[in-house]
C-alpha cells in the first residue's frame, strides 16, 4: 500500500491533529509521517493490521513516546513534536501529566488497573479534584454507574477479582471520572465475550451522545462500524486511508485492499 487514499472528511472542527508525525523507539523508526485529524464531538476509529503503528500513535499523542518530527496539536496547542512544550523540547514533547491536564485521558490495551486496590480506590486515583472516595463527584459517579452497573455492585471489591470485561469497564470509567475532552482507547474489546462487547458498545454510544471526542483503536469491526464517525487506516507506520467510517464499512473491495479482509466476515 504505497499510495494514500483520501475520502471527504468531517467538516467538524478538529480537536486533535497529527501532521507529519515520526516516532523512533530506540533504533526503530515506527511512525513515518502520520497525518490525520480527530473531529470534535465524534468517534474516530484508528484501524490497521497488527504492527501498523496504532498503539505507538496513541502513546505519541499522550507524550509517552516522543515525536521526532512533525507536530501533534490539541485544540490549537502544539503538544507533540520538536519544539512542543517548555524545557522538554529536545525530546519533542510535553510531559504526559501536562498533556493529561489539558483534558486528555488514555485507556491502554493492558488497562492499567491496580489489582490490589478496590474499584473505588482505582477511581479515586484518576480523580484530580478529590482526596477521598467520599470527595468524588456523586452525580458523575451515578452517571458512570448507569453506563457500567457492575462497578457499583463491586465498588468495594479488589479490582483484580473483576472479570476481563468488568476491568475494561473500570478502565474506561476511571478515564471518565472527571470530564475529559478527548478519550484515547486502545482495543477495549480484545479478549472479551460477544455479549460483553455489546455492553461495551452500548456504554461507548452513551459517551458519544455526551459529545465526548474519542479516538478508538479496535480490531472488532462490528464495534468500529457501530461507533465510528470517521476512520483512519494505518499500514507500516503511515496513514493510508482517511474518511467516513460508513464509506469503509460499505465497500468490501476497499476493506480487502486496506485491511486484507471484509468487515462483514470478521466480527
Amino acid at each position: 500500500m504505497n499510495a494514500t487514499t483520501a475520502a471527504p472528511v468531517s467538516t467538524s472542527k478538529p480537536l486533535l491533529s497529527l501532521s507529519g508525525v515520526h516516532t523512533h523507539i530506540g533504533a526503530y523508526h515506527i511512525l513515518h509521517g502520520v497525518d490525520f485529524e480527530v473531529p470534535a464531538g465524534q468517534v474516530t476509529m484508528l484501524l490497521g493490521r497488527n504492527g501498523a503503528g496504532k498503539t505507538t500513535t496513541l502513546r505519541t499523542i499522550m507524550g509517552l513516546w516522543a515525536a521526532s518530527q512533525g507536530s501533534v496539536t490539541f485544540d490549537g496547542q502544539r503538544i507533540g513534536g520538536p519544539g512542543a512544550g517548555t524545557g522538554d523540547a529536545a525530546r519533542g514533547r510535553r510531559g504526559t501529566p501536562e498533556i493529561a491536564q489539558l483534558g486528555i485521558a488514555y485507556v491502554p490495551e493492558n488497562m492499567g488497573i491496580f489489582s490490589d486496590l478496590s474499584v473505588s480506590e482505582n477511581m479515586l486515583l484518576a480523580a484530580r479534584d478529590a482526596h477521598t472516595v467520599d470527595g468524588l463527584d456523586a452525580k458523575r459517579l451515578e452517571w458512570l454507574f448507569g453506563l457500567f452497573p457492575a462497578l457499583k455492585k463491586f465498588w468495594l471489591y479488589p479490582a483484580g477479582k473483576l472479570s476481563g470485561g468488568q476491568k475494561q469497564m473500570l478502565a474506561i470509567a476511571r478515564a471518565m471520572v472527571e470530564p475529559r475532552r478527548l478519550l484515547l482507547i486502545d482495543e477495549p474489546s480484545k479478549g472479551l465475550a460477544p455479549a460483553i462487547v455489546q455492553n461495551l458498545i452500548a456504554a461507548l454510544r452513551e459517551l458519544k451522545r455526551t459529545e465526548t471526542t474519542i479516538l478508538l483503536v479496535e480490531q472488532n469491526f462490528a464495534m468500529a462500524k457501530a461507533l465510528g464517525d470517521q476512520v483512519a487506516v494505518m499500514d507500516d507506520g503511515r496513514v493510508v486511508h482517511r474518511g467516513p467510517m460508513a464509506e469503509l464499512a460499505g465497500d468490501e473491495a476497499l476493506q480487502h485492499r486496506l485491511l486484507g479482509l471484509a468487515l462483514a466476515t470478521h466480527q
